[in-house]
């Protein structure tokens, strides 16, 4: 299964956290009943956040990710790029942390991200994992990636997956069933496939895309 080494939403522009698409729509919203953008301190106040420091890296990456223009020589000088195609994107949640490693416990999150609407399959069907490990890094899954995976009970051979064993560990691998036995493959030649019977393994889900953050 192929899977791209960063997945962007219409028009180039990298999918936001939900904090990230919180600031960006008050800052757009402000500027719409303004005509001028936001203080950092305005935004800060506006949210409860204590450190201007923070309001200023979630602004660095609206501007990175191409949301926001800046003009660096001057203040109040936020500028909200308009979406090409809102429709297009998706807002999935954000339920735990799987291991591109030794399986680990799923840990459930409250959060939630915005992706393309193609990479979400089936609606109400999909939900997105942030990566721990690199077991996955020759498929350019590294540590700290989100994957989004769409929720299917079965697995083609080959296919990247969220897989339970023994209904409480999770881990991401491919998969491969042989008669009576799975084998969760990594994509990384320095570790070794778990080999497990097929009752020990319980799919979750397909990975459809890779989505990271800088």
């Amino acid at each position: 299964m192929e899977i791209p080494g960063e997945t962007k939403a219409k028009g180039d522009k990298v999918a936001l956290t939900r904090r990230q698409r919180e600031i960006f729509d008050y800052i757009s919203d402000f500027v719409k009943e303004n005509g001028y953008s936001p203080s950092l301190e305005e935004i800060a106040g506006n949210f409860g956040l204590a450190s201007v420091a923070t309001v200023h890296k979630h602004v660095h990456h609206l501007v990175e990710k191409g949301f926001l223009r800046k003009a660096w020589n001057r203040s109040r000088s936020l500028e909200p790029i308009p979406e090409e195609s809102p429709a297009d994107l998706v807002t999935l949640p954000l339920v735990g942390t799987v291991a591109a490693g030794s399986p680990i416990e799923a840990i459930e999150d409250n959060e939630s991200i915005t992706v393309p609407e193609e990479m979400a399959g089936r609606p109400g069907e999909s939900f997105v994992l942030r990566v721990r490990g690199d077991s996955m890094i020759d498929d350019q899954i590294r540590n700290g990636d989100m994957v989004v995976v769409e929720r299917r009970e079965q697995a083609r051979n080959g296919e990247t997956v969220v897989a339970l064993i023994d209904g409480s560990d999770a881990t991401l691998k491919r998969f491969y069933r042989s008669g009576r036995q799975v084998k969760l493959v990594p994509a990384n030649e320095t570790m070794e496939p778990i080999v497990v019977p097929a009752e020990s393994v319980t799919i979750q889900g397909v990975v459809r895309g890779l989505l990271r953050t800088y």
